[in-house]
């Protein structure tokens, strides 16, 4: 539950339009709703800005849409992280209005729809990263995001990247999901005034490590306002950057 929802509640008590055991009845699964096999937190909107998301891996496909069927009876917006098609078919039997994203694994249904914000651009180095710059980029626009997409220009081909400076200009916040030797944040970071968020993903070869090697990289890069997450991890870039953005916004921020 957001604060929207809670506020009218609220004001419906005051006007005596809902009695108090009426209000506490719809109160009942705050902070959490205890399933069994979950604690669903319908809290989390209020403390952090965004409902509790769904990381479907480990869970069966039944676990997983019980848990989606809880957080949309409150009334929040829905988002899962790497889902397969099993997954989603079970979500979508108890959601059919779920979104799912193949690529990036994730599914949405967004309830309370806001004006998207412009601000943050998703770059992958390669074709390879794609799934993770997608689960950036799906994470990122179910926070209200309206991203925008910069795929397939790494460091072996630099022209690819240079030819789209526009585009890296205009952002506020800039996440980079790259392999092999993870040298594309760097680069990116050289080039603009706002914040990178660097993604290390598992792709290339032996000596890459799963990921390692980029990471390492990124870690010790010379570009100043690169950040780094953790390998794969384009949701936790999403995340961030959606909420960095909104900082960015709200003190009138550019860059």
């Amino acid at each position: 539950m957001d604060s929207g929802p809670l506020r009218r509640l609220l004001e419906e008590v005051r006007q005596g339009a809902l009695s108090i055991d009426d209000a506490l009845s719809s109160l009942r699964g705050l902070p959490y709703e205890d399933l069994g096999f979950a604690k669903v937190d319908h809290h989390r909107e209020l403390r952090n800005g965004f409902p509790e998301v769904i990381y479907c891996p480990g869970k069966t496909p039944e676990e997983t849409a019980a848990i989606a069927q809880a957080i949309l009876a409150r009334g929040s917006d829905l988002f899962g992280t790497r889902a397969e098609p099993d997954v989603f078919e079970a979500v979508q039997k108890a959601a059919p209005s779920a979104e799912y994203n193949a690529r990036a694994k994730t599914f949405r249904l967004i309830q309370n729809p806001v004006e998207p914000q412009e601000g943050v651009l998703i770059v992958s180095a390669g074709t390879a990263d794609l799934q993770v710059a997608e689960e950036a980029y799906e994470t990122a626009s179910a926070m209200g995001q309206r991203a925008e997409r910069l795929y397939d220009v790494g460091v072996a081909g630099l022209h690819r990247l240079l030819d789209n400076a526009p585009a890296l200009h205009s952002a506020r916040v800039i996440v980079v999901a790259a392999g092999m030797e993870g040298a594309l944040p760097s680069v990116v970071g050289g080039l603009v005034s706002v914040p990178v968020i660097a993604v290390p993903t598992s792709a290339g070869y032996g000596a890459n490590l799963g990921g390692v090697a980029a990471l390492l990289a990124m870690l010790n890069s010379c570009a100043s306002g690169v950040t780094v997450v953790n390998i794969d991890n384009g949701f936790g870039a999403g995340y961030a950057a959606a909420l960095m953005n909104r900082l960015s916004a709200k003190g009138g921020g550019g860059e």
